[in-house]
């Protein structure tokens, strides 16, 4: 009895002293060793912080670059398409300077493979877009590329790679149009020259207020639709305009300068009787030439043939 009341004395007073030494010891000393031996094990998400019971979570800086610039720190190239009233041209948006600073013409065209290596404005990436079969020609404005094609050539065939080539072309920095001596009097390509808009001191008052009006009311649509205007000319109350670009080959071209052009003219300057488009020596050659087989095909299918190259009773179905 007397060894059984000892142990249970001393197991009391055994007790009572650990608890008087849990009740003296701080809440949040085992918390901090057991965080503190984590810290200790290289794990550094959780961050122990005294007087505090709960732990936080430490913010480690990050930066995001910008989605225009890539892995790199290059500025990546978004290039945009935009239709036009001629469903045989598209104009491309490179979000590029296009035209050197040193032109003094709004706008260049390339007609032929050849007009791309000739000087004064040779260009590379014109050669390559003629170089692909179906394109016709290339048409440069201050900041927008004009891509035409023939008319039996489907867009889904052409459309990848000129937008591959002018993607590479602005994006490896080459230039797109050069400078070059010029020592023979032909110029190579359309709209080299000055800008037939701009101001001249020998113009008459009508012509200062008709070109005025083309340069501030009319050539920003026209380029809206990837084109540009000429002004040739003002004779016996005549004004003689080229269109250019897209709108050079478009179906509505003569809608635009007889509803658009001629009646904002005639609106505004009384000198004015009338609006007509000037054609080159080869634009004139291949419509006598339609013509030509327009009126060889009515004289063997007969008067309602469709001067088409496609489908039965056709220009590809004329005899010859």
């Amino acid at each position: 009895m007397a060894a059984k009341s000892l142990s249970r004395s001393m197991l009391r007073s055994l007790g009572c002293s650990e608890m008087k030494t849990a009740r003296s010891r701080k809440p949040w000393t085992s918390i901090s060793t057991t965080r503190q031996f984590y810290q200790s094990a290289s794990l550094p998400v959780w961050v122990s912080q005294p007087g505090r019971l709960r732990p936080s979570v430490s913010k480690q800086p990050f930066t995001i670059a910008p989605r225009w610039i890539d892995e790199r720190g290059k500025r990546t190239i978004f290039i945009q398409t935009e239709v036009t009233p001629n469903p045989d041209a598209l104009k491309f948006l490179p979000n590029h300077q296009v035209l050197p600073d040193s032109l003094s013409s709004p706008f260049l065209e390339y007609l032929s493979p050849r007009a791309t290596l000739a000087p004064p404005h040779p260009s590379p990436l014109a050669a390559k877009l003629l170089n692909i079969d179906g394109i016709t020609s290339v048409f440069y404005g201050p900041d927008f590329i004009t891509v035409t094609k023939a008319t039996d050539t489907p867009w889904a065939h052409v459309k990848p790679e000129v937008f591959s080539l002018i993607t590479e072309t602005v994006t490896s920095g080459e230039q797109i149009v050069g400078t070059v001596e010029n020592k023979s009097a032909e110029a190579g390509q359309e709209g080299g020259q000055r800008d037939s808009l701009s101001y001249d001191e020998s113009d008459s008052e009508v012509v200062g207020m008709i070109k005025e009006l083309l340069e501030t009311r009319i050539r920003p649509a026209i380029q809206e639709d990837g084109g540009d205007i000429e002004f040739r000319g003002f004779e016996n109350g005549q004004v003689l305009l080229k269109l250019r670009g897209a709108c050079r080959t478009c179906d509505s071209s003569t809608v635009t300068l007889k509803n658009g052009i001629e009646s904002m003219l005639m609106h505004y300057i009384e000198e004015v009787k009338g609006v007509n488009q000037v054609l080159d020596q080869e634009e004139e050659i291949a419509i006598q030439e339609f013509a030509k087989f327009e009126e060889k095909l009515k004289e063997q299918k007969g008067p309602d043939a469709v001067a088409s190259t496609i489908g039965k009773g056709s220009l590809d179905t004329a005899g010859a």
